[in-house]
């Protein structure tokens, strides 16, 4: 149940935050915003590093395989789409879509076994789970 609570507040907090960065690229540009961001969470992370577990620094050169090292540079991506996202098609549209795709690829992720996941066998709920899913974005995009 705790899983579940998290990533429903996750969800919310990623809409707030692509809304506050999309506000903030009106008055800065999207580079100063997304900068700001990957900035401001740098200080997060290390004060609550500082104040908590303090675990070893020097571990991230042991990571395998070292491609797994670009969770920063995929998250800037990933700031600079939903800004860009957000600006076009408004909060709700953009976060269904994003919502949708992250769906379908960590899928595609866990059906396949990729960047080291457990292999999970087709399952045809889940296709027609998401398959619902983008039923669902057709009609509230609906016109």
């Amino acid at each position: 149940m705790t899983g579940f609570l998290i990533a429903l507040l996750s969800g919310a907090l990623m809409s707030i935050q692509g809304v506050f960065n999309t506000q903030v690229t009106k008055t800065t540009g999207v580079w100063v915003s997304n900068g700001w961001v990957q900035l401001t969470a740098f200080a997060v992370c290390l004060a609550v590093w500082f104040f908590t577990g303090r675990d070893s620094v020097t571990a991230i050169a042991r990571v395998e395989p070292k491609y797994m090292l670009l969770g920063g540079v995929i998250g800037a991506g990933i700031t600079w789409t939903v800004i860009k996202s957000i600006d076009a098609l408004g909060p709700a549209k953009s976060a269904l879509l994003i919502v949708i795709a992250q769906l379908a690829v960590a899928y595609l992720i866990q059906l396949f076994g990729l960047f080291g996941m457990d292999r999970e066998p087709l399952d045809w709920r889940k296709v027609g789970g998401l398959l619902l899913a983008i039923a669902g974005i057709t009609i509230f995009q609906w016109e």
